[in-house]
Parts: C-alpha cells; structure tokens; sequence
C-alpha cells in the first residue's frame, strides 16, 4: 500500500507539488486563524451563584441563603463539589462540574433549581443570581478611569464610576466575546434623603412616613386612550422625580392644614451607597476602574483586539479630562509566552538543519528534510483549528522537530546510502531522471516500514497524555494532539513529498568518493568499534555498572521532591496584601497607599501600581475589606537592576514592604493567583483545610497550623483565613419589652435598617442615567454605639421610644466570613512556596502537624492547592506510563513477531531514563508533572535506536552470518550514523528549551531537560549495551534449542 502511494507520488511530480502548494496556501490562512493564548485554559467547569445582601452578617447570610442554595443544588447530575463563601453582606456559592458537562446545562440547572430556592430565602435578603458565564483566565483586559492632570477637583470618585458605569461599561458589554465588566472602586451615585431624627421627633413624623411619602410621589402611569374627532388621544402621567427640588417639595403629612415637607425634616443630598471596595493608582489615591471578563471558549487575542478598538472608540465619547488606562492586558502574557515559543520553534529548527546537514555531509539533502519542518507545521495548525485546539505554550512549545523529521531523515539517508554504495553504477557518472525514479522509490520503499514504525511508535508513546485529566489533562493534552497532528503530517509527507523531491532536489551525480561527514564518519566508527571490542570482553561488569546506574538513579528520583506545574512568570505581580482583620476601607486605602509609594520609589523597575480592595460590582472574587490585590506592573525584565529572577524581585520587595507596620504581603503572578483561588477556593500554592463545626475551634487550630507552618523552611507568606473576630454591634430583642410596647420585631428591623444602611424608596433618573433614592439617617447621629442605642423607633400610641428600650446593645466579636466545602466547613491556611519543591514541604508540615496536632473527634485536616494537584497528577501518570509501556511492547512484538527480541528493545527504556533521572538532579530540578511528561517521550524515542539496530542484527543473520561477535560489530557500524542521527536531532531540537530563560520556559525546562539527558545516556548505553545483551540472548537459544525440546518461551 505505501510503496504504491510512493510510486504514484514520484511518477506524478505535478500533482504532488499542487497539493503541497495548496498545503502551504491554506496552512497560512489557518494560521491567521489559529487562536492565540499563553497556557491552556484550565479551570474547571464551574457555575457561581452570587446573592448580595447588604445588610445581613455571615452567620445569617449562611443559614438563610448559602445553606438552601447548596441543598438544592446538591444531586444535579454531574456535579463534581460544591464550595460556598458567607460574609457580612455576601453569598457565594462555586458548583464545579465535571469536564464533560455543558456548562450552559449546567447553568440551566442552577437556574431551575434557584427558582424553587427563592421561596425558601426570606423576602428581602436579596437574590441569588449566576456569575459571568467566564473561567480563570477570562480576566483578559483591566483599567482605571481617571481624571488627567489639572482635572484632579473637577472629576471626584463619584463622577468617575457614573462614568464607568453609564458610558464606559455599556459599550464595551457589547463587544463580541465580552461575558461582563465588573465595575471596581469609585463611589455609587445615590439621592439621599438625609432625616434629622430631632426634626422628625419636633414634627410628630416617623421615618416610616417619609419612607411611604417618597414611593408615594414617584411614579407615572397611563390612562390608556380616549377618541377625539377621528384620533386617538394616549392618556399618561408624568409623576416620576427628576431632580432635587421634586423630591425636597414631596409633602410627608399635613399640619394643623399646612403640609410638612421632606425639605423640613430633613435634607436632600447627593451621596454614594455604603462601599465595599476601592480602586488606588499608584500612590496618587483614588480612582474608578474595571476588570473585563471573556466568555469561557472565546478566542482571547480576538476579544482582546476588539476590546482595544472599541477602548479607542470610547476614548473619543468621553468628558475632557478624563482618561483610560489599561493596566494588565492578558497581550503582554501572551506575546511574552509567544515569543519564547518562537524563539525555541525557530531555534530548534536550525539547529535540526544543522545537524541533518552535518550528518548527511549533504546541503541539498538537509534542506529537503527540514523542508518538511514547516509543511508538517502548517498541517498540524490547520488540525488544530478543525479539534479547537488554540495555540500557546504548551500545544506548540513542545514540539520536537527532531521527531517530526525522523521518517524524512531514514528515506533520505536511505536514498543516498543507495546512490553512494550501489554497485550497479560503476563507470556511470550521472543517472537519468528515468533511473533515479526507479533508485528512491526502491531505497524508500525498503526503509519505508522503519519510518513509519519509528512514527507510529512516537504516536502511541503520546496516547497515555490522552488518557490525564484534570488540570494536567488541560495542560498537556494540547500538547499531545498538536505533536500527534504533526507527526500525522510529517507520515503523509514522508510517503509523498520526500520521495516525489528527492528525485528533483537530491543530486544525480554518481559520487564514488567519500564527503567529509563519511570520512568523519569511518573514524568515528573505527573509535566506536574499538570501544564496543572493549565492552564485548567484559560482559558481566558492563552490565552490573548499567544495573548499579540504574538503581542510584531509582534512589535519586526518591529523594528528589516534587512540584505540580512550575510557575509560568507573567511579567507582572499581583501581591495579595492584608491589613487588620476588621479595618475599615479608608484604613486599607491608607496603608495600601504607603505599601505602593514604596514600591514605586525604591524599585525603578516598576511602572505602575493599581490596588483593588474589596470586592467589586460583580464579586467572583471577593476580598474583605481589610484585603487587597496589588497589581505591581513591571517594565521590561532586560531592562532591571535590582534583581534578576522575578523570585528574587519578590523576596527584595517583600523586605522593602516591612517598612509598613501591620501590613503582609504574598506575592504572586496574576493568572496564577486566580487560578489557584478557582481551583482551590484560596489563593496560596498549597492550601491545607480543616474541617469541622465549630468556627472557634476552627480558628483555634489554624493558628496552631500556622506556627507550624512558620518553622518549615521554604514556606512564605502564610495565610491564616479570620473566621472571627470581627467587632459587631450586636441587637438583642427584649421580647417582653417589644410586647409592652406594642411593636413588631419587623418594624423595628426596618427602622435600624433604615437609619443605619439606608432604604431605596425608588429610582431617580437623569436620561438613560438611573439612580437609587434612599433615605436614611444624617451622619452626625450614625457613628456610634449611642447613636444606635437612642435610636428612636415607632411604637403603638403614636408614641417613639428608644432602641435601648426595646433590646440589648452591644459590641462584640463575630464571625468574619464562613467558607463550607461539600456541606461542611472549613478554614484555610495557605502559604507559597519558595526556593523547595512542594512535595518535600508538604510532606514534612504533614509529619509535624501528626505528631503536634490532635483533632477532636469530627475535625479533620486535608492538603490542596498544587499538593493535592501533583498526588492526583502522578496517580494519573502511574496509570498512563505503563499502559504507554505495554503499548510499545506489543508494537515491539508486532513487528518482530519474538518476545525476546521486544524484551531487548525494552532495555533502552530504562537505559533512558538513568540519563533523564540524572540530569534533572543536576540541574536541581525537582519531578513535575512536565518532567513526567518528557519521560513519556523518551522512552519512545530510545526504543527507535533499539529498533535500528536489532533490525540490522536480524538482517545479517538472515543473510548467513554466524557469529554474534561479527553479527553485532557490523549491525552497529552500518547503523551509527543513522542511530546517532535520530538522538542528536531529537535531542538538540530540544536544546533552545532546556537552556530558555524567556517567559514560560519554567514549564518547558525539565521535559527537555529529561529528553537531552535520557537521549544521550540511552544512545550511548544501547549502543554498547545492547549488543552485549543481543550476544547473550541469542547465545541461551541456540543452547536451549540443543538441549532441549521446550519452547523458548516457557523459560521467560
């Protein structure tokens, strides 16, 4: 079948050519097409439900709104766990799905289910709607809206989040791909009625009568029509509030026959609502800004591209004087993580050409073969596009060109071995085009079967990464299909291309004598062949020292430690930064103020600091007011002085940031941080949870946890979560005294709500423009525990007594936040890891908190964040490695039709990995998941030199020779160059990665670290161990076939 393909391919040039140049052709039209982004997108499949509640503490939020919305929730089909969030004022509630489901099904779900759940919350508290339709990485574009220089008093926070919300937002919702914007900082704009409770008190009016006055005196309505001489007249009113004056001239009650006014007991302002967040750029105070959310699946550099444009376009419709500026926009991620890909792709190439050329001792013939580089490229781009498979870091940064091109490279050199060695053309000096057809479809169609096996092979090696689910799933399964999408080009290729061109592009000359590369080549054989005579006589201690490496190696991946993913470094920082549990925001906005002053005078590296405190108007992350995110953008890495690693950088920053009494800081790269509180519901690289009921026992053991995290080296950043002790003015109904007087705890809740919070009676609009009316108390009278105690509330008798009267007043430590897990719940302690690998860490704060710590009976302790990531990750590999393993076995039986001869193959697998193991330790890289990876290509492409060369020993000793000694000194001379050549050019396409410092490379480094080290160890170990092992097995046939009648099998 394929020497007919390859026979058609060579007698039909044109066609051939066409289809390449329609390969090339529309492979550049795809690659316009191809979406762009840094990593994978790998949060998992989630639906938030977010009900704000402004006035409710976490106990009530929790009883009220979280714990109903999880039962409800609890048996959709499908859901993987379920993880909710309390706080003063807040709900949410994170379902995460498995992988599989829809996430619109999904969402449906929720929604259907919420329905019900309305009845259950008590009217009033608020409700529960569904977060953006976005993921992790969907933060793609972040700005500030400010006023420009000299326009500092004429645009306050106010203006600035009227015009965020009403001109700024509402155009760029519109763009395509867009899911939300989620206005940040600023101040509200609200009409309020600000009461005088002593003019209320003089006028003989409740609040309750200015509540009913306002909602009485706001509103339109129709008339329907009436008919006049053949038209219809439309009947309506015009009643709603449009400006001060209409609300300050409502009438509350009439007087003795003069009517009250709201303008008498009170006064008409305009003020913002109560806030729970804020926007600070550098140290020049505050701001309104925003975060851009990407629907989840949308291609991030297209919206991003849009959003940019429709930004411009905005820019235009804005007041003078105000201004845009973004400041993380997700392009500097990925043109950073790009770039490096690049660099390595083209890099690697070269150096493949190189190699090819060197080896070959040919131009033309290396040119042809690495002509097969970008072919097979743009066919893998355009199977990407076809399967969604975006272009980014991990799809196109693992690529080997090295692999690509080792079917290309075995019909090549097959070609020229037949044109140079041929005994056929004595005396010709140049073949026609007629004989050099006939010439390569021969040489190709007798290497054929080793190319497309060595392909196969590598394909069936990548499979098990099929297999990974999870985060890992997410991170290298585009790897594996784009490897797999190239490889399947570069077999089509190898069948067509390469023939059909080598009979135009390889030179018909008949050369008798040797190139530089075959002279450099006999000498090398000659050392070569030298060495393995040496190695022959000393079977038994050559193969004790390989087994002796072997088991040092085992010992040395024991104790190397172990790490999810490395960090991707993003270019900036996002340190997560806290104050004192209960600060109010003005205290957070103070202190942050200081930390960002520092940053910007002490280190000339950074260009900007923007701090979100708080949570924002669409809370998927949401912060307490004591917390906050600094956003430290960084100018260029080349250009910096102060340090030269981004950890480096932290540490220093860190130190600096001491200088700021009561403030921590744990610093982080943006995406990462997200990612990390998506997945684990905490921000922190590892996140060890206690369960349990009780939140001051809780609070008690996560501070025990945490001294014992600080004793453990390596652990930074430590995050203890503040379940309590959050001062509250505490109400206690005196029911007795409520029944004296007559009065409802209802009226009296929605007295204190009133004065305190404040009361929407209705909108106030100004255009399109829509504004809260509120009424509530004058500040002077809220800002205390008397003011409340003195409150005065309605009772029966027209009558108004004070809250003290009615209840107990009082101060005291709450709850902060409850944060539940699969209906239990649990506290966080958190903390990053610097300068160790996360196993090690891990498992030695596990042997400390086992012998320190004892959990009463119900409260249990769990390990997360990147830990538990890497102990499902292995359990993964653990499975798909030997499954990759037996694969390759059977392949190896396949095509030998032997089990002995598929078992001496294998031996290079953990010849490979000896070298893999060892060079990960001495570049004092701790296992990933990556490295794991990279041992799963290696041992497919040590098993191709095993092929090589048993195939090479069997054909001798198919043609008649006898002894192994000659059997195997020839094999390997006539198949060094060719073994050589498939592990320099798998192994140096490598190179650019393994030494890469750009933006990204950290995920890269140990898979091409384990794939150069395994390569060059395995090749060299099985071209001299191998042999050794071929002498002995064929050695014991021969004597068990003398001896005896039993199959050779039954002895295994």
């Amino acid at each position: 079948m394929l020497n007919r393909i390859i026979a058609y391919s060579i007698h039909n040039k044109l066609v051939i050519a066409l289809m390449t140049s329609a390969l090339v052709i529309f492979g550049i039209y795809e690659a316009t097409k191809l979406p762009i982004d840094a990593v994978p997108d790998i949060t998992n499949n989630q639906v938030l439900v977010i009900t704000q509640a402004p006035s409710f503490g976490a106990t009530d939020i929790e009883r009220l709104v979280t714990f109903p919305i999880e039962q409800a929730n609890s048996n959709i089909s499908g859901i993987k766990e379920i993880r909710s969030f309390s706080r003063f004022g807040l709900s949410l509630v994170t379902m995460v799905f498995n992988d599989d489901i829809d996430v619109y099904w999904a969402r449906q779900q929720v929604a259907e289910r919420l329905q019900m759940v309305q009845s259950q919350i008590p009217a009033g508290i608020g409700t529960p709607e569904l977060g953006p339709v976005a993921t992790g990485l969907g933060e793609i574009y972040q700005y500030v809206l400010k006023p420009k220089k000299g326009y500092e008093t004429k645009f306050d926070a106010v203006s600035l989040r009227t015009i965020q919300d009403w001109v700024v937002r509402r155009q760029l919702l519109g763009v395509k791909g867009v899911a939300e914007v989620s206005s940040f900082g600023g101040k509200l704009k609200q009409y309020q009625v600000v009461v005088d409770p002593n003019k209320l008190h003089a006028s003989g009016v409740t609040i309750y009568d200015v509540f009913d006055a306002l909602e009485a005196n706001n509103q339109n309505t129709g008339g329907g029509y009436i008919e006049k001489s053949g038209t219809a007249l439309y009947v309506r009113t015009e009643g709603l509030i449009g400006s001060k004056s209409d609300i300050e001239g409502i009438s509350v009650k009439s007087v003795s026959g003069t009517p009250l006014y709201i303008r008498d007991v009170g006064e008409v302002v305009e003020g913002h609502a109560t806030r729970y967040g804020a926007v600070t750029y550098n140290d020049q105070g505050e701001v309104a800004g925003a975060i851009v959310m990407m629907l989840k699946g949308a291609n991030s550099s297209q919206v991003i591209k849009d959003v940019k444009e429709r930004i411009e376009n905005i820019r235009k419709t804005l007041p003078e004087g105000v201004e845009i500026e973004p400041f993380l926009d997700r392009t500097k991620m990925v043109n950073n993580a790009i770039t490096t890909v690049e660099t390595n792709l083209l890099e690697g190439a070269l150096i493949v050409v190189f190699v090819l050329v060197l080896f070959l001792g040919n131009f033309r013939a290396g040119l042809l073969v690495a002509s097969v580089i970008p072919l097979a490229m743009l066919f893998a781009i355009i199977m990407m596009n076809i399967f969604g498979v975006s272009g980014n870091l991990m799809s196109l940064g693992a690529l080997d060109f090295g692999l690509i091109v080792d079917g290309a490279v075995i019909i090549v050199e097959a070609v020229m071995h037949q044109l140079g060695h041929s005994k056929h053309y004595q005396g010709i000096q140049r073949l026609t085009g007629h004989q050099m057809d006939t010439e390569v479809k021969h040489a190709a169609g007798k290497m054929m079967n080793s190319a497309v096996f060595g392909q196969i092979i590598i394909l069936i090696v990548y499979l098990p990464i099929f297999t990974l689910e999870g985060i890992e799933g997410k991170m290298f399964m585009p790897m594996a299909q784009t490897v797999a999408f190239a490889l399947i080009g570069a077999f089509i290729l190898s069948v067509t291309y390469i023939p059909m061109m080598s009979t135009i592009a390889l030179s018909k000359k008949i050369k008798t004598e040797p190139n530089w590369s075959d002279k450099a080549m006999v000498k090398l054989e000659m050392i070569f062949q030298r060495s393995l005579e040496f190695f022959i006589q000393i079977p038994k201690l050559t193969i004790s020292i390989v087994v002796v490496l072997f088991i040092l190696a085992i010992l040395v991946l024991s104790r190397m430690g172990g790490e999810f993913i490395p960090a991707l470094e993003e270019g900036d920082f996002a340190v997560d930064t806290r104050v004192l549990t209960g600060s109010n925001l003005n205290t957070t906005v103070d202190f942050t103020q200081k930390a960002a002053h520092i940053l910007l005078t002490r280190f000339p590296e950074v260009e900007k600091v923007v701090t979100k405190i708080g949570s924002g108007e669409v809370p998927t992350d949401p912060m307490p007011m004591e917390a906050s995110d600094m956003m430290v953008i960084m100018k260029d890495k080349k250009t910096w002085k102060s340090a030269k690693t981004f950890d480096e950088m932290a540490e220093k920053m860190s130190k600096e940031l001491e200088d700021v009494p009561g403030i921590t800081a744990g610093f982080q790269y943006p995406v990462q941080m997200r990612f990390n509180e998506l997945m684990t519901g905490a921000r922190q690289d590892v996140v060890c949870k206690i369960f349990g009921e009780d939140l001051d026992t809780l609070a008690a053991y996560a501070n025990r946890l945490g001294t014992l995290v600080n004793q453990v080296s390596g652990a930074q950043n430590l995050y203890v979560e503040a379940v309590t002790g959050v001062p509250q003015v505490i109400i206690n109904y005196d029911r007795s005294a409520l029944a004296r007087y007559q009065v409802s705890i209802d009226k009296v809740n929605k007295a204190v709500n009133m004065a305190f919070a404040g009361q929407s009676t209705g909108l106030v609009f100004e255009g399109e423009k829509r504004f809260d009316l509120v009424v509530r108390l004058k500040s002077d009278v809220r800002k205390n525990l008397e003011d409340v105690q003195n409150l005065l509330i309605p009772v029966a008798n027209g009558q108004q007594v004070s809250l003290s009267k009615l209840a107990n007043v009082s101060i005291e430590d709450g709850p902060n936040q409850i944060q539940r897990e699969d209906a239990k719940r649990r506290i966080v302690v958190g903390f990053n890891v610097r300068g160790r690998d996360v196993q090690s860490i891990v498992q030695e704060l596990q042997s400390k908190v086992d012998t320190e710590i004892k959990f009463p009976a119900g409260y249990y302790i769990t390990y997360g964040g990147a830990f538990e990531n890497l102990n499902q990750a292995k359990n993964r590999l653990l499975v798909a490695v030997p499954i990759s393993l037996i694969l390759i076995f059977l392949l190896l039986y396949f095509a030998f039709n032997s089990v002995r001869h598929g078992l001496l193959i294998y031996s290079a697998i953990p010849l490979s990995a000896i070298g893999g193991i060892f060079f990960l330790a001495l570049r004092g890289m701790p296992f990933s998941i990556s490295a794991g990876v990279g041992f799963i290509a290696l041992f497919g492409v040590a098993v191709l030199n095993g092929i090589v060369l048993v195939a090479e020993f069997n054909r001798l000793k198919a043609e008649g020779w006898k002894d192994l000694r000659k059997i195997v000194l020839m094999g390997t001379k006539v198949r060094l160059r060719p073994v050589l050549m498939t592990a320099f050019v798998a192994s140096l396409g490598f190179l650019p990665m393994a030494i890469s410092n750009g933006a990204g490379a950290e995920v890269q480094r140990p898979l091409a670290t384990v794939v150069i080290g395994g390569l060059m160890v395995a090749t060299f170990l099985t071209l001299v161990v191998l042999p050794i092992l071929y002498m002995l097995f064929e050695k014991r046939v021969h004597q068990a076939e003398d001896l005896t009648d039993l199959p050779y099998h039954n002895k295994e």
